[in-house]
């Protein structure tokens, strides 16, 4: 094959790049060897390609790491489709994984085809499960499977929690910088604005729990007042988003 890459290629290693901690992005991770074989690469091409991208990523540079040189404009131009364009990205590098792995896109998020509609309303719902599983992978990695705010680390009880609400934003549902890790309890008071967390990465409480006073929400919600969470180690939540929590879904 040509020693050039193709854009397919990038963003498929883009999506990569998104799910695994810039820490694992080596040639040896098994991750990175399965793709590598799946777009026809060495896992060393593979991993100085991450590298690039790490380059490009400001939070990165924030914790002094720089990534690695010599970027090409292909990998600038993906870089900037995903991030302005997550929703079709998300689900176009999906399509070709799963395009490459000769399987359908459903299997990808074991979608159970038997109530859903045929047509395009199915291909909508299609891409909105198989883009809320990217959503998913890529928060979680980013806050190491954690709970930004009280730690818990058991996937199963964990939520990918949009920060602007899924409803009230289209076009950033699949927007890395538009979530949070919270376990599924504070995933609710959040969706529901009992908490909320500030442009400086702090938790605050709604005064409605004072309506509740007891030991028991002390102990699961207003003692974490002022709690700055846990931050992740690729895209840093947007202040716009934590804004928009905050004046429009937050209890004041």
């Amino acid at each position: 094959m040509a020693n050039n890459w193709t854009r397919k290629q990038l963003i498929i290693v883009f999506n990569l790049y998104c799910k695994i901690p810039f820490s694992k992005t080596v040639k040896t991770y098994p991750e990175v060897i399965k793709t590598a074989k799946l777009i026809g690469r060495t896992p060393s091409a593979v991993a100085f390609k991450l590298g690039n991208f790490g380059s490009f990523d400001e939070e990165l540079k924030k914790r002094g790491i720089s990534g690695l040189p010599n970027t090409s404009k292909l990998d600038k131009l993906v870089w900037d489709e995903f991030n302005s364009d997550w929703e079709e990205l998300s689900f176009q590098s999906e399509l070709l994984i799963a395009e490459l792995e000769n399987k359908p896109i459903e299997e990808t998020v074991e979608i159970d085809l038997t109530n859903l509609p045929i047509g395009k309303e199915r291909e909508r719902l299609v891409k909105v499960r198989v883009n809320q599983s990217f959503f998913r992978s890529t928060i979680l990695t980013s806050y190491a499977s954690k709970c930004c705010i009280t730690g818990l680390n058991i996937p199963e009880l964990l939520v990918a929690s949009h920060i602007k609400p899924w409803k009230d934003d289209s076009e950033n549902r699949t927007n890395p910088q538009n979530g949070l890790c919270l376990n599924s309890l504070h995933d609710k008071a959040f969706d529901r604005g009992f908490i909320t967390v500030t442009t400086d990465y702090k938790v605050k409480t709604s005064k409605y729990f004072d309506e509740f006073n007891s030991q028991v929400n002390k102990e699961f919600f207003t003692k974490y007042e002022g709690f700055v969470i846990t931050l992740p180690e690729k895209f840093l939540p947007k202040k716009e988003f934590l804004e928009y929590h905050y004046e429009v879904v937050f209890k004041k």
